[in-house]
This record gives structure tokens, C-alpha cells and sequence, in this order.
């Protein structure tokens, strides 16, 4: 999302393992805040920001972990905040998923570690918190060259923030509970990016109505916004357009559904995947019986504007029968060689991994397992000199091999390790 939007970003306030209601209120409102992070993102939130309000390194070590698991969880950018101290800090949240991490500005040795951070993270990742006008004033200069997002945690300061600063960096501010109007006026300031805290979590709900209002007064906000109108497309005999569902991560096809224009204006307005169904002649939000929505990623149409792709990120599974996809009734088959690489990658840790839960007598990869993390890495050491070693032969037939088996023993490291391929590519799509 470009930064000509305005935010609605839900904000988790993490103490002890649970969701608590504000920096200032430990009233838990949520034992588990993954799933509180889940249910934001999947209702339209922008970003989530989560502080960490622990005590102590074992509980920070805890939250630290919780956040890991809410970068997992939700499809929306997470803001670190909390518990900061020292240059690793900033790592381990950055490590842990966040898109962004948050200094303190009222401490000085948050304020010190700055240009560090930033020189070595990169400055779109940084991001500072601050409660007084005078703090922000002062180290304008530095926040300017250094700072990527500022983030205001006292409601009391937003008058002087208004009127003071010139939106360099750009301010979210985090809100009690407010009127309508109000946002809308908040939002409207050049100085503001958006808005967080206890004035989006309890509208969460509604944020998609709440968009619409940013929408009706001029305000940019970030939704579904259709390039074609419903009547750009070329609908059957009974009025309705093919949509053909796909995983957007995997590219594997879920189903085959229909849309009226209801059902797409519906799609667009609340990006769940909604259809028509032809057997009950009613709307169908898929997933709202059985949970299992589809949030949309992508719609596109074929060149004949008569079929519709939509991209989705599925919620258990599509078919109604159990199957992950409607698609498992195979016909003809001829057998071919896979070429996808991220399929190949995962067939071959999918048998490392068994390998590793039912050892096989004979077997090289659980004779690496048996000897342990101290011989894996030796291993994969070795490979990686021999890939050195075979660079400098003019036959890159042998950089091939090498590097095959190379990435045949980081994957045993990985399964050691726990690591799975879609945590590496969701790193490096961060990239």
C-alpha cells in the first residue's frame, strides 16, 4: 500500500502472553492474540501494530515468540513496538516478521541508537514512538534522515502535532474512542499517515464501512477499487461470469464458482469471496457457514471478459467433501517431471522431514540426523567449499551438482531446525 492512503491500523497491546487493552489498562480482552491478530486482518485492517509490554527477558523472549506467530498468522504488515534497548532488539522484531520496528523516543538510549539502526536496517523499517512535542522538535533533523514513520502515543499531544509539524516523517496516532467526524478531520491532516489504538480495534468490524466514509469525503484509502464496472463483462444466458478460484501462495485451483453482479459488488466492497449460487438462487459468502472464507488477493479477467481469476488466500479448505481443493477426480493422467521449483523444494523436504519422524533403515539422510547438528553442519560446510571449488572450473555442469547437494543439506538443517520453505520465501519476498 502506497503512502498516498490513509491507515486503519489495529493495535495489540501484549502483556503476559495476552491481549490487554491499552498501555495504560492491563484489563485483558483477548487470551489469545494471534488469533485477535487474525481476526484484524482479515477485517480490512491496513497494518497492525503490536506492542510489547512485558517485564523481563523471559517474558520478552515470550512475546517475542507471539509475535513471530501473529507475522505468521495475518496478511497485513506488523509494526513492532516495545521493549526496545539495544540494536538487537530492533533485529530480533525485524527477524521476527515485523515489516517495521518501533524506538522509544522517551528513553535517551533509544534515541542514541537511531542512525545505527537505520544505516543498518534500513530506514523503511524504522520507525519511533514519542509522547511529547518538545522530544520530536528537538531531533526533527534526525527523525527526517533516519526515521521512516512516527507513531504518537499520547492522544493529549495530537493538537500540538497538528499544528507543529509539517508531516516529515508522516504521524500515526494512536486514539481513544472518537466520533466519525472526528476521524474524518484527523485523517484529513497532512501531517497524519493514520490512525491506530482503541478507535480502530472497536470498530474493527466496520472498518470496511468506515472506508467508505474516508472515501465519501475525499480522503485515499486503501480498497478494492474494480478497473471495470459489472457491465464491462460478458455474462451467460443466465446473467451470471465463471470465476475460476486459485491459492494465491501455491497457484493451486480451489473451485469453480459463479457471481452475479450483487456477488461482485459484495467481493469488492467486503474482500471475502462472494458467489451466486445457482441451486439455492441466493448470494453465497463462501465460508460464512463453515468458516472457511476466501479473502481476496487478486480478480482478474481473461481476454474475452467472460472468465474471472481470483487469486484468494483460503481458510481451510474450499470443497465442501474435506478436500483442500473441489479439483481431486483425476481422469487422465500422463506422468511428466515437476518444473515448478518451490513444488520440487517442498516434495524433497516433505521426505527429509519423514525421514526424520519414521526412520528408514540405510538411510543417508537419517544417518545425518542420528550424528546430530555438529555433523549436519560440517556437511553443509563442506558443500558450500565445493561450491566455491567448482566455480573456477570453465564446466558449470559441476556448480549444478554441487549446489543440488548443498541445498539438499541446508534442508536437512532446515528440518533440524524446524525452518520450512515458506518461511524463506516469505523472507525473501520481504526483501
Amino acid at each position: 500500500m502506497g503512502s498516498q492512503y490513509k491507515k486503519l491500523v489495529p493495535c495489540i497491546y501484549l502483556y503476559k502472553g495476552n491481549a490487554v487493552k491499552s498501555l495504560s489498562d492491563i484489563t485483558i480482552i483477548d487470551t489469545d492474540p494471534v488469533t485477535l491478530a487474525k481476526y484484524y486482518s482479515d477485517n480490512h485492517g491496513d497494518e497492525l501494530l503490536v506492542f510489547d509490554m512485558s517485564k523481563g527477558d523471559t517474558e520478552h523472549e515470550e512475546a517475542l515468540d507471539i509475535i513471530k506467530e501473529i507475522c505468521k498468522a495475518v496478511e497485513i504488515p506488523v509494526i513492532g513496538a516495545g521493549n526496545v534497548r539495544r540494536m538487537e532488539d530492533i533485529k530480533k522484531l525485524l527477524y521476527a516478521g515485523c515489516k517495521k520496528a518501533a524506538l522509544n523516543y522517551s528513553k535517551p538510549e533509544n534515541i542514541e541508537l537511531t542512525e545505527e539502526v537505520s544505516k543498518r536496517f534500513g530506514k523503511e523499517k524504522i520507525a519511533a514512538c514519542y509522547a511529547r512535542m518538545e522530544t520530536l522538535l528537538e531531533y526533527k533533523g534526525l527523525l527526517e534522515e533516519f526515521v521512516d514513520e512516527l507513531i504518537l502515543v499520547e492522544a493529549a499531544t495530537l493538537r500540538e502535532s497538528l499544528n507543529e509539524w509539517d508531516g516529515h516523517p508522516q504521524i500515526l496516532t494512536l486514539l481513544p474512542e472518537v466520533s466519525l467526524d472526528k476521524l474524518i478531520e484527523i485523517l484529513s491532516s497532512p501531517a497524519i499517515c493514520g490512525i491506530t489504538g482503541y478507535a480502530i480495534n472497536e470498530n474493527a468490524r466496520e472498518l470496511s464501512a468506515v472506508k467508505s466514509l474516508c472515501q465519501g469525503n475525499g480522503i485515499k484509502v486503501n480498497t478494492f477499487e474494480s478497473s471495470f464496472h459489472w457491465a464491462d463483462f460478458k455474462r451467460n444466458s443466465d446473467g451470471h461470469v465463471p470465476v475460476v478460484v486459485q491459492d494465491y501462495k501455491t497457484g493451486e485451483v480451489l473451485m469453480v464458482a459463479y457471481m452475479d453482479e450483487e456477488a461482485f459488488q459484495t467481493t469488492l466492497h467486503t474482500g471475502k469471496m462472494t458467489y451466486y449460487s445457482r441451486s439455492r438462487k441466493e448470494l453465497w459468502i463462501k465460508g460464512e457457514t463453515s468458516g472457511h472464507y476466501q479473502y481476496v488477493k487478486s480478480l482478474t479477467a481473461d481476454c474475452d471478459m467472460d472468465t474471472i481469476l481470483a487469486k484468494v488466500s483460503q481458510v481451510g479448505n474450499a470443497c465442501h467433501t474435506g478436500s483442500y481443493s473441489c479439483f481431486f477426480n483425476e481422469i487422465v493422467t500422463k506422468e511428466c517431471a515437476e518444473t515448478n521449483p518451490l513444488k520440487v523444494f517442498e516434495s524433497v523436504m516433505g521426505v527429509i522431514e519423514d525421514r526424520k519422524i519414521h526412520p528408514k533403515e540405510g538411510s543417508y539422510t537419517n544417518y545425518l540426523f542420528d550424528k546430530g547438528l555438529d555433523k549436519i553442519l560440517k556437511k553443509l560446510g563442506e558443500e558450500a567449499t565445493e561450491i566455491i571449488i567448482a566455480s573456477k572450473n570453465p564446466n558449470p555442469n559441476e556448480i549444478k551438482y554441487e549446489i543440488a547437494d548443498f541445498l539438499y543439506h541446508m534442508m536437512v538443517l532446515m528440518a533440524e531446525r524446524g525452518v520450512s520453505w515458506e518461511e524463506i520465501i516469505e523472507e525473501l519476498a520481504k526483501r
